[in-house]
């Protein structure tokens, strides 16, 4: 579904990826994990289209898009839920999903998708009409994938979602990622709890400075003795 070749991408004069490569399969959950500054989050906003890459390229299903700008690669299927969340905190819960339909089809199928996120996450149609700024961390997590899923997405991309959430709401929050999985929906995780990502992940990356150094799948990973020692504490 997704494959990445050889990209760099650069801040101004400093580079933060070096030949990055890696592979999504439909139906995936796969996993980028690495210490803060490795590269992440610039990956994600790269595949985005939010930055350039200098070199390299990323297709998605079998259509270059990294010189696409960010409305064209959500259109085509892939959607975002950023660190951080980035909700509209002066606008209501439901306000907040509607501007997730941002697309053609979306649109014309809103109230199948907002059954659907409700479906997944009832909390929120119970706060329907509340400001997302005074919702709870966890609520407002739920909110920043359900309106990611407002835009029906073929290609899901989370990043941190368990940034300042509990241990017990991220745990709620990777059930709820298999879930939409389960249901269907490609996922590209970037997330700081190695132990958890590679438990719901098929496979999983290691990205180091902002290259990737290992690579393979999920149960492999979480038994190489280079993780446990560097991410794991083991």
């Amino acid at each position: 579904m997704l494959h990445v070749e050889k990209l760099n991408v650069a801040y101004g004069e400093t580079q933060a990826l070096w030949d990055v490569s890696f592979k999504v399969e439909r139906g995936e959950v796969v996993t980028i994990i690495g210490p803060n500054g490795a590269g992440k989050t610039t990956t994600l906003r790269t595949i985005s289209g939010v930055l350039r890459p200098r070199s390299g390229s990323i297709v998605f299903q079998g259509e270059r898009i990294d010189k696409l700008p960010t409305h064209k690669i959500v259109s085509l299927g892939i959607s975002h839920v950023p660190e951080g969340r980035h909700l509209f905190p002066y606008m209501t819960v439901l306000e907040n999903l509607e501007l997730g339909a941002c697309t053609r089809e979306a649109r014309e199928k809103f109230k199948d998708s907002l059954e659907h996120v409700f479906s997944l996450f009832p909390v929120l149609r119970e706060r329907a009409r509340q400001l997302a700024g005074t919702l709870s961390g966890g609520e407002q997590q739920m909110l920043a994938i359900g309106r990611a899923l407002m835009s029906r997405p073929k290609l899901l991309m989370l990043d941190e979602p368990s940034l300042g959430l509990s241990p017990k709401l991220s745990l709620t929050v990777f059930d709820m990622v298999r879930r939409i999985n389960e249901e269907g929906t490609t996922i590209l995780l970037v997330e700081q709890n190695v132990h958890h990502a590679l438990r719901i992940a098929h496979r999983g990356y290691v990205l180091e400075t902002g290259r990737i150094a290992l690579e393979g799948r999920a149960s492999e990973l979480l038994s190489n003795e280079y993780v446990k020692r560097a991410y794991l504490g083991f």
